[in-house]
């Protein structure tokens, strides 16, 4: 399905996009989304959405390696077998290089526990929507590991861990993944407001229906969420 709105981080499914100039089609793919809507559900991304990836920012130098040389020498398709749960990590472990080096898994577990961390501004948000008594969920591409970041930031305090692809077995930006979030929850596509970092996994939100907002930061998200009417009240009480 094409996009006939693709604004800097906000992007709706076809149905609210009429025909006109860019100016008139903003304000009027605004008003016609926020007649149409019901109470939304919210569906986050995790990796660098709300939680910081230790993979891109700590694990090259834990091996001692630069980003590009640690790409070139770990297998293809190694973590996105973990990720979809077809492997557990001690067959990670095994194949995690091409050339099947061994390496410290535990170390390498410790290494992400440690990098994990709320990015700034998240948590008051999250806060603040539940609050706001918004359903919110999990999307998540990623292995059991979420169990880590779980344990040690307490996530489940504002969403449920409900989509991980370690337990659907399906991971963005297939389509069945999105359809597959849709029809556990029972509700219409576009009564959901998809989450990501990743473009291209907004754009396969998009096509199912869904509403899909692009993560740049925290203040721009808060942003977006408003015009989409969202409401919240990130006051002082929130933040304590």
């Amino acid at each position: 399905m094409a996009l006939s709105l693709m604004l800097p981080t906000i992007c709706f499914p076809l149905k609210f996009c009429p025909r006109r100039s860019t100016t008139t089609t903003m304000a009027a793919t605004l008003n016609s989304y926020s007649s149409n809507k019901r109470r939304s559900t919210l569906l986050f991304d995790v990796m660098d959405t709300l939680v910081r990836d230790p993979f891109y920012h700590d694990v090259p130098a834990f091996f001692g390696m630069s980003m590009k040389e640690l790409l070139e020498c770990k297998h293809p398709t190694a973590w996105i077998e973990f990720e979809t749960g077809v492997i557990n990590e001690t067959e990670l472990a095994r194949k995690f290089f091409k050339d099947g080096r061994p390496f410290d898994l535990e170390g390498l577990k410790s290494c992400m526990r440690k990098g994990y961390s709320y990015i700034e501004g998240v948590e008051e948000l999250l806060q603040a929507l539940k609050q706001s008594n918004y359903e919110m969920h999990a999307f998540t591409n990623y292995p059991i590991w979420y169990e880590m970041i779980e344990d040690k930031l307490q996530l489940s305090t504002y969403l449920s861990w409900t989509f991980c692809s370690c337990k659907s077995g399906k991971r963005k930006p297939d389509p069945e993944f999105y359809w597959q979030a849709l029809r556990d929850l029972k509700v219409d596509a576009d009564s959901c407001i998809f989450i990501d970092d990743r473009l291209r996994n907004v754009e396969a939100a998009v096509e199912v229906g869904m509403v899909g907002l692009q993560f740049k930061n925290v203040d721009l998200l808060r942003q977006d969420l408003s015009k989409l009417g969202i409401e919240f009240d990130l006051t002082e009480q929130h933040l304590s």
